[in-house]
């Protein structure tokens, strides 16, 4: 879900957005087992920052077939970010793009976002948004 979705929490790595990716998310960013319904919840900016968190973990690794579990103690809200594929180069910088679940209860969603690495070696989240089949 976040992704995603910038106020990490305590493990202390850091993940910021260019964009409002995360604020665009609105009510599209949960549904009951695939892509997101229009009209459920969103996820809060404190699990956003638990999914960020997760994404920075599993992105730094650069492990070929990780996921990385988050958990929100004080809303319950759970999930993984898995990278997709290899690694990639834009404009210079060191990308991935994820897949972010984000469960809260019966409700489950799915997020893909695109991420790339800054100078200082901190992952930026580009793109983070409801997952479509194709």
């Amino acid at each position: 879900m976040a992704v995603v979705l910038i106020g990490i929490g305590a493990s202390g790595c850091s993940l910021s957005r260019t964009d409002n990716s995360f604020a665009k998310l609105g009510g599209d960013v949960t549904g009951s087992t695939g892509p997101a319904r229009p009209g459920s919840a969103a996820p809060t900016e404190s699990d956003l920052a638990f999914a960020r968190n997760a994404a920075s973990d599993v992105l730094t690794r650069g492990d070929k077939d990780a996921s990385q579990p988050w958990e929100n103690p004080e809303t319950g809200a759970r999930g993984s970010v898995t990278p997709l594929a290899q690694a990639y180069s834009s404009e210079g910088r060191t990308c991935r793009d994820f897949l972010a679940s984000y469960v809260n209860g019966r409700s489950e969603s799915w997020l893909q976002g695109a991420a790339c690495r800054t100078g200082h070696g901190r992952w930026e989240i580009h793109t983070l948004r409801p997952w479509k089949l194709s």
